[in-house]
Formats: C-alpha cells, sequence, structure tokens
C-alpha cells in the first residue's frame, strides 16, 4: 500500500485514517481497520475509481504474492479473531455492553450518543446474557441462529458466527448466551440437525497471538 501513495501509512496507528491521493486517485480514505485480525487496512474511495485501484493494488503486491480474496474468507478471519460483525453478531437489538464492546462506548462527560441511558444502565444493573466465543468440543459445525442449550436441552442461547478455523483448524463460534451460563470454561451444547453437540466457552481470538 505504500508503494501507492507518497503519504506515509506504515506507522499510522491502530483504528487511525488519512485521506490522501492513492494510485492515482485523489481523496482516498485509508484507514487501519483492517477485519482480518492482522493488522491491515481498508480503502474507501468512488465506484468509478473500483477497477484502477483494485489492478494497482494487485500489481503492487505481485512481488508479495499477493492475491484477491472473497467476503466468505474475511468473515472467517474475522471470526477466528473474535472481531464481531453487524448483522451477525451485533445489531440494532444488542447493546456493546452486552456484545463485550464496552471499550468503545465511554460514558464520559458531555458524550451524549444515543440511548445512553439505556446502555448505562444496562452496564450498570448487569446484561441478562454475554456474547461469548466457543469451540466445539463434539464433531459439528456451529452456524447462525442454532440455538444454545444446557445439558438437558434447555435453550439458553444463540448462535450468531460460526464456521471451521482456517488457521487453528477447530470448529469455533460465538453467540448470546445467558449470563449465568458464560463463564468462561463452561460446558454448552450446540443444537445441531436436532442432536446436541457439546462446546466449550473460551476467550476469543481463537488462536494464540505471536
Amino acid at each position: 500500500m505504500q508503494k501507492l501513495t507518497d503519504e506515509p501509512i506504515e506507522d499510522m496507528g491502530f483504528y487511525t485514517f488519512k485521506k490522501l491521493n492513492f494510485a492515482g486517485v485523489k481523496d482516498v480514505i485509508l484507514s487501519t481497520t483492517g477485519y482480518t485480525g492482522s493488522g491491515g487496512c481498508e480503502i474507501y474511495f468512488n465506484n468509478g475509481d473500483a477497477k484502477q485501484i483494485y489492478e494497482k493494488v494487485l500489481e503492487a503486491g505481485k512481488e508479495f504474492g499477493i492475491k484477491p480474496v472473497g467476503l466468505a474468507a474475511r468473515d472467517t478471519l474475522r471470526l477466528e479473531a473474535g472481531l464481531c460483525l453487524y448483522g451477525n453478531d451485533i445489531d440494532d437489538t444488542t447493546s456493546p455492553i452486552e456484545a463485550g464492546l464496552g471499550w468503545i462506548t465511554k460514558f464520559t462527560e458531555g458524550n451524549d450518543f444515543v440511548n445512553r441511558e439505556y446502555h448505562e444502565k444496562l452496564k450498570a444493573d448487569k446484561p441478562a446474557r454475554r456474547l461469548r466465543g466457543f469451540e466445539m468440543i463434539d464433531k459439528g459445525i456451529p452456524r447462525q441462529h442454532y440455538d444454545i442449550t444446557d445439558a438437558d436441552g434447555n435453550k439458553i442461547g444463540e448462535v450468531t458466527s460460526g464456521t471451521m478455523a482456517p488457521y487453528s483448524g477447530k470448529a469455533i463460534g460465538m453467540g448470546y448466551v445467558k449470563t449465568e451460563h458464560a463463564k468462561f470454561d463452561s460446558e454448552i451444547y450446540i443444537s445441531i440437525r436436532k442432536k446436541l453437540k457439546k462446546a466449550k466457552i473460551v476467550k476469543p481470538p481463537f488462536f494464540e497471538k505471536k
């Protein structure tokens, strides 16, 4: 990416952005919000500039063996890194407090964001459910909307994301679980094709960071 702009970008901090000239295109936004769990960046530009930027990125990355990949590849990587996806793990019916995203919900003076009172009360009273990561113990791949149950088959939550992780080779997922069942290392069950498959609650990311 640095080869395609005169603006220094390699020293940019995490979750920052710059507007710059990139790949011969003016006013491109480059942000250090790469969503694979491996750092990196995202770029924002007008639709009409997509072909030029795409081709120049591939050309610049040729010496590094760069290859285009699809959205599903990004989705499995972000899940393995424990990153929430809007529409799956968070949406307009969930709270960042429930999702473990309190670090982006600043209750500082003057920070009057939407529904602040609701989220502040939820944090003080403790939410009834928590977003948790889990690894499958029994064989099976969890999928979105599968029920999470206790050993007796009583529903205690729902899977929001699930896949076979490409890096660790484990079947993993995330889902909302009732708070009383949300302790790390707790055994839970995922209802897969009407069969209860054992899993264990773990703390993401689902791999050991190096």
